[in-house]
Formats: structure tokens, C-alpha cells, sequence
């Protein structure tokens, strides 16, 4: 099994929900990010996604746009990116890891060498915005073949004809965008999350992680008593962007990561 399977398999059978965090790759800097990175797991992180740094992250609000802004002009790169990966691995062989971000940078650096570098890495899976199911044999197809992960994006807006087809290829797990919007904007009510959970079990068996607008303790154990995971960026990178030192970013992101773990482990005990 996979790293993403296995995690995911260790979790249902505790009865709990995964923590999923996201931060961006170089944000601030490599070495604040790369700390950063390598203390998630120990504060209580199920599942890491890194962000590939991107100039137009079509999908992502403010506080993510800005996190790629820092990331660019701190000189962060794809290559980078998979360097901080392998670093990573080096003292954690067990988190699953997960790239996210936009096609256009895999592009440039070619997706045969990018897929054959991240596997090389330790990257398990890929959650690639703006490439849909129609052109999976750009980056899916290969990406799988080798051992990759790749996850989908379902929105409150994917109805019961077009899920079949955003779901075809997926694996690792789906991710819930869920609200009509970019990251970091607003939350769902829980109703509407509860209803798009059974929804999306009729159509897969993979594990459900739902993000956008997840910000506190209390919201992610809401989420977490619904779903299989619990996806958290705008509120951690946050923390790196108030931060008046290197040592308050990392502080800051780890305080938050493990008062929302506490939150997602306790969600479901009575």
C-alpha cells in the first residue's frame, strides 16, 4: 500500500479523521520553510501538502497568493521544492506527502523528469489545480503508472453527471473544496458539508478530506466527526506571514498545527 493508503487505513481503524496541512514550499525562506516542514508531523500532522510556489495560483485567496509571492522572491523553485521533499525524507519516512499547485511549472520543468524526481524525492501524491480529467494523459496517467498519487478537486458545483468523470483516475483520496470560492474564504455550514460527504460516498470508496475556510480547533473537529480528513493552509501560513522572525513563523505554525490535531483526535470520543 501506499503511504496516503496506509495512513488513511491506521487512522479508520483508530476511528479518527486525518489532519491534513498545507504550507507553501520557500515561504518565507527555504530554511524557516524546511523547519517548518519537518516539525509538522511531531505536531500532530497526518498528511502534509506542499505548495509548488506558482505566479498566478488561480485558485487560492489571499493569504496563499501572498505565501507564493514570499516563496518567488525568496528564490524558490520546483527544483527546490523537490530538494526540501528529499530533506524531508530524510527524518521521516512515514508522513505521506503531497505536491500541490499548478500544471504550468511541472510543465516547464517536464513532466517525465518531474515525475521520475518527485517519486525519487518521496513525493506520494499530486493535487494539480488546473489540469482536469480530460487531459489525463498529461500528468495523471504517467503520474499513477509511476507510483504517484493524484488527487482530485470536487466543489460544491460538480453535480452527479460530471463527479463520475472528475473522479475517474483519482486515488490517494478526494478532496472537498467546501465552499464556492478561493482558500481561506469563508466555511460551509456543516449541513451542506454532511450532505456533500454522502453525496460523494455513492460515487467512491476512496477516503473524503474536506478544506477551504477550516481556520480553528472547534471547526476542524466539526469537519473531522463528518469526513476522513481535515484540510488546513490559509490559517497556518498566516502565522508565517504576522511572524517578525524565522522562530515566530515556525512557533506560530506548530502551536496552531497542534491545538488543531487536539481538535481532530478528539472529535469523535463521546
Amino acid at each position: 500500500m501506499s503511504r496516503l493508503q496506509t495512513r488513511f487505513a491506521e487512522l479508520k481503524e483508530q476511528n479518527r479523521a486525518a489532519l491534513v496541512t498545507f504550507v507553501t514550499a520557500g515561504d518565507p525562506s527555504y530554511d524557516t520553510s524546511l523547519a517548518i516542514l519537518k516539525g509538522l508531523p511531531a505536531a500532530g500532522a497526518d498528511v502534509i501538502e506542499l505548495g509548488m510556489p506558482f505566479t498566478d495560483p488561480m485558485a487560492d485567496g489571499p493569504a496563499i497568493q501572498l505565501a507564493n509571492i514570499r516563496a518567488l522572491g525568496a528564490k524558490q523553485n520546483l527544483a527546490k521544492t523537490l530538494q526540501m521533499v528529499r530533506e524531508f525524507r530524510e527524518g521521516n519516512q512515514e508522513t505521506p506527502l503531497v505536491l500541490m499547485g499548478y500544471f504550468n511549472p511541472i510543465h516547464m520543468y517536464g513532466v517525465p523528469r518531474f515525475i521520475a524526481d518527485a517519486k525519487e524525492a518521496g513525493v506520494d501524491g499530486l493535487i494539480v489545480v488546473d489540469l482536469p480529467p480530460e487531459h489525463n494523459g498529461e500528468l495523471c496517467d504517467p503520474a499513477q503508472a509511476a507510483g504517484l498519487d493524484f488527487i482530485r478537486l470536487t466543489t460544491p458545483t460538480t453535480d452527479d453527471v460530471r463527479l463520475p468523470t472528475v473522479l475517474n483516475g483519482s486515488s490517494g483520496f478526494v478532496y472537498y473544496v467546501s465552499v464556492a470560492g478561493v482558500t481561506g474564504a469563508g466555511a460551509a455550514t456543516l449541513e451542506h458539508v454532511e450532505e456533500a460527504v454522502a453525496r460523494l460516498r455513492r460515487h467512491t470508496d476512496l477516503p473524503i478530506s474536506i478544506g477551504f475556510g477550516i481556520r480553528t480547533p472547534e471547526q476542524a473537529a466539526s469537519i473531522a466527526r463528518l469526513a476522513d480528513g481535515v484540510v488546513v493552509g490559509s490559517a497556518l501560513i498566516d502565522h508565517i506571514a504576522n511572524a517578525t522572525s524565522p522562530e515566530q513563523a515556525v512557533d506560530g505554525v506548530l502551536s496552531l498545527c497542534s491545538a488543531l490535531a487536539e481538535g481532530v483526535r478528539k472529535a469523535r470520543i463521546s
